[in-house]
């Protein structure tokens, strides 16, 4: 029988709370924006975590971008403080990503709802045949 929840899953897990944590407690670059880590994804062997973040206030490219490159170079500093905080033999190299879901998500449900007013506004055809009967 499988496993539900992997071993990987659990240090992602793990590493998600510790780094935003340490994130809002050590770094101290003014570059970098209020981060919130949406996931983390562990490599089979552990070797490597890709970091998945949003940048609150953010909204330029050129803000991101930055704010990836400063934890990206800040990647070294943050595996040796999580080295200290998790039980682990070998900590993964770190690489940060920005993350687009929360962005696209608030996009379509923008979308959505313009739909739904226009919707509104318009008469449906089937209530003018119901006024008829």
């Amino acid at each position: 029988m499988a496993k539900e929840y992997s071993r990987t899953q659990r240090i992602g897990d793990q590493m998600q709370r510790e780094l935003a944590q340490l994130i809002r407690r050590e770094v101290k670059d003014p570059r970098v924006g209020l981060v919130t880590i949406t996931a983390v994804e562990v490599s089979r062997d552990v070797g490597h975590a890709k970091i998945f973040i949003t940048v609150m206030g953010q909204d330029s490219a050129e803000d991101i971008a930055q704010s990836i490159k400063v934890l990206n170079s800040a990647a070294g500093f943050l595996r040796m403080q999580l080295a200290r905080e998790m039980k682990l033999r070998s900590v993964p190299q770190l690489h940060f990503h920005y993350d687009e879901s929360v962005v696209r998500g608030a996009h379509l449900s923008a979308l959505i709802e313009r739909a739904v007013a226009e919707d509104n506004q318009h008469p449906v055809a089937a209530d003018a045949e119901d006024t008829k009967e």
